[in-house]
């Protein structure tokens, strides 16, 4: 039975197994506790663009070997929009760096291997109740694992379980502030045995809404739609599906231009939200990845911020374990949150600028238009998104 550990950390998912690889690597003992199977997390779908500060933490803590030769390095994107295409080339624009496509859930499979037979414990279907104590000098985490009730006693509780994960809600309400936006779409998002029919993302505005082609592999296509708030996907059967795509990513240059097509494996609506809770610590309680922050997935800057928060929470414990010094950690929540305002504010720069919004005046959709062309017609502008998407150095 497990009694206590340095770090506690709820949630097994991208954020709390990195985490806890990067802690073992530096001699930190911690424990995982997931409330979900090990297959529900490592089927889960989620984020697929990786930034190179993501990259290099996975390589740092041992998950890079799959990651490097299944990854697929992306020097670009592609919008499209009045019936042009424009290509974003982010070496040029950003001195170099570029993202890696490799799918959330093989970063999980990795992570979750090299747990299991390196690191400390990470225990599946461990339900966590309640985080008890987080001002004091051992704060408990109260789980239930095998049908048994048991407490964790830690010297830090770091909760990576989720925007409806307990964590967020051990931080007392007079010092917690909560930041929102919902947006009046929804992403319809399907996997597809299609190999993907464009070299690089391309992201589409349209007067029928927001499309986006993505990939999971060179065999294997990820498409989203944009679709009203409350969309059932049974009422969008796939050859309704593969018509809308082509409409939306049509070209007045190439009229005849279609998606390959394949047999589609999965189909889910995606609500589109932005969030942020701060502060991202209470005493010995800290905050990370979609416990503190939600951000809409145009940005590409989900699964990255995750990674930042733990990457910038392991350097601190390494600080205190070998100095001593609680400075990196003092400072853990106003450096993230700067981090993630930025990439709050690119996320919904991104959202609103390709969506069209139902309550849009005609006035509106111009000035979309016009947004984009210049984005498209001046190097500065591009190279605003470019360092953006490809997201700044940690430092």
């Amino acid at each position: 039975m497990l009694r206590h550990t340095t770090v506690g950390i709820i949630g097994g998912g991208p954020a709390g197994l990195l985490l806890a690889r990067l802690l073992h690597r530096a001699g930190i003992d911690s424990v995982v506790l997931e409330s979900r199977s090990r297959a529900y997390v490592e089927q889960r779908q989620r984020a697929g663009i990786l930034e190179q500060t993501t990259v290099d933490a996975l390589r740092a803590c041992g998950a890079g070997e799959r990651m490097d030769t299944l990854g697929l390095v992306h020097d670009g994107i592609e919008l499209r929009f009045d019936g042009r295409a424009h290509r974003i080339d982010f070496p040029s624009l950003t001195g170099g760096r570029s993202v890696l496509v490799y799918a959330q859930t093989e970063v999980v499979k990795d992570l979750i291997a090299l747990q299991l037979d390196q690191g400390g414990p990470l225990l599946f279907e461990a339900e966590v109740h309640a985080v008890e104590g987080a001002d004091t000098e051992r704060p408990l985490i109260r789980y239930t694992h095998r049908g048994r009730e048991q407490t964790l006693s830690c010297d830090y509780v770091v909760g990576c379980d989720g925007s409806h994960g307990v964590a967020r809600d051990a931080l007392p309400e007079p010092v917690r502030r909560t930041y929102q936006r919902s947006y009046p779409y929804s992403w319809l998002g399907i996997l597809a045995d299609a190999p993907p029919s464009y070299p690089e993302l391309v992201y589409a505005h349209s007067p029928r809404g927001f499309a986006l082609g993505s990939m999971r592999s060179p065999t294997v296509s990820r498409l989203y739609l944009q679709v009203p708030n409350g969309t059932d996907p049974a009422d969008w059967p796939d050859e309704r599906i593969w018509g809308e795509l082509d409409a939306r990513f049509a070209l007045r240059a190439d009229p005849d231009w279609r998606l390959r097509r394949g047999a589609i494996t999965a189909k889910a609506v995606l609500p589109m939200r932005s969030h942020v809770t701060e502060p991202m610590r209470h005493g010995r309680l800290f905050l990370a990845g979609d416990a503190a922050h939600i951000v809409p997935p145009a940005g590409a800057k989900g699964l990255n911020l995750a990674a930042s928060d733990v990457i910038i929470l392991a350097r601190a414990f390494i600080q205190l374990s070998e100095t001593g010094t609680t400075e990196l950690l003092d400072a853990y929540s106003d450096t993230c949150l700067r981090r993630v305002w930025r990439a709050e504010h690119f996320s919904c720069f991104m959202t609103t600028t390709l969506h069209t919004d139902p309550g849009h005046s005609p006035f509106e959709a111009r000035l979309q238009l016009s947004q984009l062309a210049r984005i498209a017609d001046s190097r500065s502008a591009s190279a605003e998104l470019a360092e953006n998407y490809t997201g700044p150095p940690l430092g």
